[in-house]
């Protein structure tokens, strides 16, 4: 079991503890709901020092980002941000990631807790070009401090201007004294915010500062539980429940990051570009319930004779949006908005309706 430089901070506030992939995390704090709606309505800080992060750098750093990633990565400029995934060579996914660009030959990505040692296996296998690739996911802890008054509270960490910095962005800068953190406007909630990178040794004074700042904006610690009923209001995919090695980028409807150009050479584009021409056998879809009921990760989905059609990848009672919605792969004549669909919910058939994502509207 790995420990973050905050399990201290988590377990003096009461937090209930979790084995998470290999990690001892806090899984939720004052409650769910209570924590859901803090984020959507004010700001919360998670850790998410379990995350991965690996330095790709020198001359041939782009050119390796550019053929193990679907985006398109010379679209970055310094400073910019960009959602992408590894393709794996089977027209799956090794996983979902971010992209950072630091400069011309200096990429930062980062990956999911449960792929770190899958990642970077995966990576090494497909440096053919000679990157520098360094693994620095046990030196750097993450905090993401999310929710509308969530850049408005971090402004006074820092001198750097944040509160108007573009979503997916991100600067080096000086924050609560500690220099050379990144802090960058992405997150996995919908509410806005950031999430910031440091090293593990400035993490105890960049936790108090980060919680002091925001005392008088009603900030709170907020756990995964919660973190998984934000990210699925908005339709966000989870690894390992919508997408994994099993699901191609074009079925989950990650079109929008798989980049088709002359220039770019990837893992995959031609299983992948065939797909986006000729489309999928199955799409990934969000659903709300219109019988009652919760769905939830791993019940079937059927038609309306009855006949499974597929299975619910994840489900929940939206806190802030008040509905039963979930996320299922089903087949493509299913896949329109307003077609009905059925969940199997302790063995009765209740209708549901596919609509678009994301959940949340805010």
């Amino acid at each position: 079991m790995k420990y973050t430089a905050f399990t201290k901070f988590h377990e003096a506030l009461g937090a209930k503890m979790v084995e998470f992939a290999g990690f001892y995390m806090p899984i939720q704090y004052s409650g769910i709901n209570d924590e859901h709606e803090t984020v959507r309505t004010k700001l919360g800080v998670f850790d998410v020092s379990h995350m991965g992060e690996i330095w790709v750098k020198g001359p041939k750093a782009l050119e390796f980002v550019q053929k193990v990633t679907s985006n398109d990565a010379s679209k970055l400029i310094d400073g910019k941000v960009q959602y992408s995934c590894f393709p794996n060579g089977k027209g799956g996914i090794v996983d979902d990631l971010l992209v950072y660009r630091i400069n011309a030959e200096t990429y930062l990505l980062v990956v999911n807790a449960s792929n770190i040692e899958k990642d970077w296996n995966w990576i090494n296998s497909q440096n053919e070009v000679g990157a520098v690739l360094y693994n620095a996911s046990d030196e750097i802890s993450q905090l993401a401090v999310q929710g509308p008054l969530a850049l408005k509270a971090m402004q006074k960490l820092t001198d750097n201007p944040v509160t108007d910095m573009e979503y997916y962005t991100f600067q080096k800068l000086t924050f609560a004294g500690v220099k050379d953190v990144i802090f960058s406007t992405t997150g996995y909630t919908g509410s806005g915010g950031c999430e910031i990178y440091f090293a593990n040794e400035d993490a105890p004074k960049i936790w108090n500062a980060v919680l002091e700042a925001g005392a008088e904006y009603g900030i709170k610690p907020i756990g995964l539980a919660a973190r998984d009923t934000l990210r699925l209001e908005m339709g966000f995919c989870l690894y390992g429940n919508d997408i994994d090695d099993t699901t191609s980028p074009i079925e989950a409807g990650l079109g929008w990051i798989t980049k088709f150009t002359d220039e770019k050479d990837f893992i995959d584009k031609e299983i992948l570009l065939k797909q986006k021409k000729e489309g999928t056998s199955r799409k990934l879809v969000g659903f709300e319930m219109i019988d009652k009921g919760i769905p939830r990760h791993g019940y079937e989905v059927l038609n309306e004779a009855g006949n499974s059609i597929g299975v619910v990848t994840s489900g929940t009672m939206g806190p802030f949006i008040k509905k039963p919605v979930g996320m299922a792969y089903v087949p493509a004549a299913f896949s329109k908005e307003g077609s009905e669909i059925w969940i199997s919910i302790r063995d009765k058939a209740l209708k549901a309706v596919v609509v678009k994502f994301p959940f949340y509207k805010g």
